[in-house]
């Protein structure tokens, strides 16, 4: 088989946008390289109970792919799997696919011009780009708690929920209150005998306006220019949610009200109120949407336990007050590898420069999408491209778009590779760092899975996601060293 011009790794949301937009621009020599055995990133993995989008699905959807069809505004986890499934196919995207082929290293050939792309299984690809889609929560994260391992019953991560574990009539104790476990707190407090949720810190919480789409409703969305409305809507009443964020935290204010008029409302019992009030400003952290966590968590068999863990025994935990919990499953809402989901990686771009290296002071990219040093490689979902108020496939066709743009200078000039210029990576990550320090992710000393270990934050866009978009529509050849 001839080599591939492009390989793309990753089959979610990013990758299977990218592959759309290569295709209709007449790329056929790429393949997209996926280490489990079918598509769907994130939306194949997580199948834990309760499991679906937090932003409504007419938005987290491709803007030329609309559906007028789905069931609820915010889509259960089995149907957004089945509406990529279905962009695949309608796409014919689907013999591009390389199934069971993880990626262990990529290293750039500085004469050839060629990346060189391995596999586990000892299959070395040379395609002229690599397009990474892999994202950013895909790699779980477990607590380092003294006696984790020697736990003896079933425990599992919600991103690997153990499916062949019946729950019913056991004693289970979920540790983390982020955004999976409140959406499968609910489902198993019902269930299970006891249930005891060990919570760290509590998440500020909205109602979520989630219901079931009536069938008179779906028809007047197949209507010329109605889903379309349906989806621009949205998409605004949305982006006003990132004035808090992107221009001043005292903005937050009117969300924080409702967030608390949400937990009094839902919450009677004053001392179990209080624990799960944050002490934190709203939107530092992730904010969450649940209707039906709050109530879960009133139930008599559902305790909160706010001390913190000292150990995992064989057949209990036992918190930092002492007391000992007897429980016979675990399960870890305890998040993923964020900041140094691609630090982790083995890159090695012109030169033999290490990805490590050229990150020893943290993750700096040119707009979350191309690094100096490492030509042609591609990142989809990138550093600070991640987003608290809005539908990252938005920001995915905005990357794929920017992407093409870089191919389509590549064709025009004749050049093999092109490399972001490390002054401007520089300047640009400067404005983007001075911009972040006085909004609210950085707000009171907050500490979340957005900042990495010298407390930057490397996961969010401090702007609006229109601004990202205008300054993603062309790229500025300037930037780029052009390599012959």
């Amino acid at each position: 088989m001839a080599e591939p011009g492009i390989v793309i790794i990753g089959s979610g949301f990013a990758g299977i946008g990218m592959a759309i937009k290569l295709k209709e621009a007449g790329y056929h020599d790429f393949v997209i390289l996926e280490k489990a055995e079918d598509l769907g990133g994130t939306w194949r993995d997580n199948t834990y109970p309760g499991c679906a989008c937090d932003v409504p699905s007419h938005m987290y959807s491709y803007s030329y792919e609309l559906n007028p069809g789905w069931s609820r505004m915010f889509s259960p986890q089995e149907e957004i799997w089945e509406y990529m499934r279905a962009c695949v196919d309608k796409y014919g995207i689907g013999p591009h696919f390389r199934f069971g082929k993880q990626v262990v290293g990529l290293e750039y050939d500085d004469e050839e011009r060629r990346w060189e792309v391995a596999t586990a299984d000892g299959q070395v690809l040379r395609p002229n780009a690599v397009i990474s889609g892999i994202g950013a929560l895909h790699i779980p994260k477990f607590p380092e708690i003294v006696g984790r391992e020697t736990f003896a019953g079933p425990a599992f991560h919600s991103a690997e929920w153990d499916n062949s574990v019946d729950l019913t009539g056991k004693r289970v104790a979920v540790i983390g209150t982020g955004a999976s476990a409140i959406q499968f707190v609910p489902q198993l407090a019902p269930q299970v005998s006891h249930l005891t949720l060990f919570q760290r810190t509590p998440p500020w919480i909205h109602p979520k306006p989630d219901f079931a789409i009536p069938d008179r409703m779906q028809r007047i969305l197949r209507l010329p220019g109605a889903a379309r409305a349906m989806r621009n809507s949205i998409y605004w009443v949305l982006e006003t949610r990132a004035l808090g964020f992107t221009i001043d935290p005292r903005l937050m204010k009117v969300h924080e009200r409702v967030a608390l008029k949400h937990l009094e409302s839902q919450v009677p019992d004053l001392e179990l109120r209080r624990r799960l009030t944050p002490d934190y400003t709203i939107g530092c952290k992730r904010l969450l949407i649940s209707s039906d966590y709050y109530p879960a968590l009133t139930r008599e068999n559902v305790a909160l336990v706010t001390d913190g863990i000292r150990e995992i025994r064989p057949h209990s935990i036992v918190d930092e007050a002492g007391v000992e919990h007897e429980v016979d499953v675990i399960v870890y809402g305890t998040g993923f590898k964020v900041t140094d989901a691609l630090q982790d990686q083995r890159i090695v771009g012109r030169g033999g420069l290490k990805i490590q290296e050229a990150w020893q002071d943290g993750i700096e990219t040119y707009y979350g999408i191309t690094t100096a040093g490492f030509p042609n490689l591609f990142f989809l979902l990138g550093p600070n491209t991640g987003l608290g108020h809005n539908s990252v496939v938005f920001m995915i066709e905005s990357q794929v778009r920017y992407v093409m743009d870089c191919l389509r200078l590549l064709s025009r000039t004749g050049a093999r590779a092109i490399d972001v210029r490390q002054e401007r990576q520089r300047s640009f990550n400067r404005r983007l760092q001075e911009r972040l320090d006085p909004l609210v992710w950085n707000a009171g000393g907050c500490k979340s899975w957005y900042l990495d270990e010298h407390g930057k934050n490397r996961t969010i866009w401090p702007g609006f996601t229109f601004e990202y978009w205008a300054r993603t529509r062309k790229v500025k050849p300037d930037a780029y060293e052009l390599i012959y």
